[in-house]
């Protein structure tokens, strides 16, 4: 297949789009899938190296967690950040107005977010058009994704969410429990743990065009083409993200809802309705930044102490004592000797657990070290 990656790409393309699915094609289609996956993680790693990243796109992340605002060109991100955080990001009515990516910080309920403001995302970002290398660079960082529109042009949503998809970025789905260990003989093996639609004729095919003949694969739960391939080239992201409409007060309360509803009805679910000029639901965003991060509070108690239960340690749902331990020190992991933690995690309040020990909101911890 001659020409460029992109002319090669929409070839597959083409081909993938008039072959109908079913179970004597479906070894073909994994096929095209994997080859269009692997021409396009080719075209971005070349978009990455293809020139310097420039000055201002090397983020040094700070607080408890990343938001990132992606949007095209002149949807508000700017205005939004000044809204929010504080910080001044030059803002204009033209495009590309932020040339590098703009920090700030929004404090929320005792979290410290860290807000980034990058150029716009344009079609074709993925592989490198416009400033898509660095920004595509700092989205995949990031902790959450604020999709940004403006009421005017909705239909971005779907180019925004496309060039995200392409760039090997996830939003809002799990990341598949799948292992590919590499073998020197044997062939495919195909283990699954739950039903699994694939077969092993789809497995093998797809393995074939990144040259694995031999391996070892388990599947936990079901999988699809797609998940598998994400698998194989092992370089995918999986990010939560929301959907915000930004210039609200610029249209009728009627149009709204045609927009919130045509929005909802594409993507499952409904966006954040906003404006970043007038105010408008500034106060529901920042709880929609907080919720999609999913913080939880732990409460620490140093030893013969009371427990501080006006400022909470802001930590990520799911986090071990570990994690806190990391938080607090660099040191408290390597001096750990136990921990003690009253709360919804425990049976009794102050039982003894160790590093590993999985929190809950609202935990009250003690850790105890050595000296």
């Amino acid at each position: 297949m001659a020409g460029s990656l992109e002319e090669q790409i929409a070839e597959l393309e083409a081909e993938l789009t008039k072959t109908p699915y079913n179970k004597a094609t479906s070894k073909h289609i994994g096929r095209i899938k994997a080859k269009i996956a692997k021409l396009r993680d080719e075209a971005v790693n070349r978009a990455m190296k293809s020139g310097g990243g420039g000055e201002g796109y090397s983020v040094k992340k700070s607080g408890d967690a990343s938001a990132v605002l992606v949007g095209f060109p002149s949807t508000g991100k700017s205005t939004l950040l000044n809204k929010l955080t504080g910080t001044e990001s030059e803002v204009g009515a033209y495009a590309f107005t932020t040339l590098t990516v703009v920090p700030g910080a929004l404090e929320h309920k005792g979290a410290k977010i860290q807000l980034l403001d990058i150029p716009g995302l344009i079609a074709g970002a993925a592989m490198g058009k416009g400033r898509g290398k660095e920004v595509i660079g700092v989205v995949r960082s990031a902790d959450i994704i604020i999709i940004l529109v403006d009421v005017f042009n909705g239909q971005h949503v779907n180019v925004l969410l496309k060039e995200l998809y392409n760039a090997g970025i996830r939003i809002n789905v799990p990341k598949p429990d799948i292992t590919i260990k590499k073998s020197s003989v044997g062939g495919i093996r195909l283990s699954a743990v739950g039903t699994l639609d694939l077969d092993i004729e789809e497995v093998r095919t797809i393995l074939s065009e990144s040259k694995m003949m031999n391996a070892d694969v388990l599947i936990r739960g079901n999988a699809t083409q797609e998940d598998f391939i994400d698998a194989v080239q092992g370089n995918r992201v999986y990010v939560p993200a929301f959907i915000a409409v930004n210039k609200v007060d610029l249209i009728d309360k009627a149009q709204c809802q045609e927009i919130e509803r045509t929005i909802k009805e594409r993507f499952g679910a409904s966006p954040l309705m906003i404006s970043a000029h007038s105010g408008y639901h500034m106060e529901e965003l920042k709880d929609a930044i907080y919720d999609c991060l999913g913080f939880m509070r732990v409460y620490l108690k140093p030893q013969n102490e009371e427990a501080d239960m006006d400022v909470p340690l802001i930590v990520r749902t799911g986090s071990t004592v570990e994690d806190v331990c990391t938080k607090l020190h660099r040191d408290f992991v390597r001096r750990f000797r136990y921990a003690r933690v009253w709360g919804e995690s425990v049976k009794h309040g102050g039982q003894r657990v160790g590093i590993a020990h999985s929190l809950i909101d609202g935990d009250i911890l003690s850790i105890i070290i050595e000296h």
